[in-house]
């Protein structure tokens, strides 16, 4: 059976900080983590919650991941960016388009991230965090269908992108041309076996399709690190 997605583990120089920015951007709920870190947890179908880590690490350059967020109307998205630089984000120039309708933000800590406008079709039927947009290719896609057992929902040009049977939001990927991997990733997805499994089962189906274990000088921990066929860093965590 397919592995659940638990969290988006997120790495930040200040969790608390970054926490209280999303927390209020999103609207959600700041929790304690059982896996350790601040958690957000979502009020609506978003099915996995957000977790903030702490790191010394420097952002490298862009992520790999950024969230697109939705609009209901040019009046929503005018007030979504609003609060977000009231709670301390700021306006990103990353070479986008006048007559492009999104507008790129970047949180406290340079997270890039995007507010979609209003009637945009691809994530029309997505709630307010509308997708997780990546950095990646088609194999890449491909393995988190069947890692996840989400549908391929976009499959076209190279780019794909998968969703929860559930709802919630759309995971893209944006095929090549793909950035260079610099470093870790500030996101990454925390995973768990299926009830019917466990975690050395679990590793060796994900291996098998084309994960690779890895060390990240993480210790003696309970949960495995792996890379998918991009690279990026993903955790296993046991039931």
């Amino acid at each position: 059976m397919p592995a659940t997605l638990l969290a988006l583990g997120f790495d930040a120089k200040d969790p608390a900080g970054l926490a209280r920015f999303w927390a209020g951007v999103l609207n959600w709920e700041i929790a304690p983590d059982a896996l350790g870190g601040i958690a957000l947890l979502p009020d609506d179908d978003t099915g996995f919650r957000i977790r903030f880590l702490p790191t010394e690490a420097e952002k490298p350059g862009p992520n790999q991941v950024h969230f697109d967020l939705t609009s209901k109307s040019t009046e929503d998205q005018q007030a979504t960016v609003a609060r977000a630089l009231e709670l301390g984000g700021r306006h990103l120039d990353i070479g986008q388009r006048p007559e492009e309708g999104h507008i790129v933000l970047a949180d406290p800590e340079g997270n890039e991230f995007c507010v979609i406008e209003a009637g945009n079709k691809f994530l029309a039927d997505c709630g307010f965090l509308g997708a997780l947009s990546s950095d990646g290719t088609q194999e890449v896609g491909y393995f988190w269908s069947k890692a996840l057992g989400w549908p391929l929902v976009w499959d076209q040009d190279q780019e794909t992108a998968i969703r929860s049977p559930h709802g919630g939001p759309k995971i893209t990927w944006g095929g090549p041309p793909v950035a260079p991997k610099l470093g870790k990733n500030r996101l990454h997805f925390d995973l768990t076996p299926s009830a019917d499994s466990d975690l050395a089962t679990e590793v060796d189906r994900l291996v098998s399709l084309g994960a690779k274990r890895i060390d990240l000088g993480q210790g003696e921990v309970d949960w495995v690190v792996l890379a998918d066929p991009d690279g990026n860093e993903f955790c296993l965590h046991p039931a």
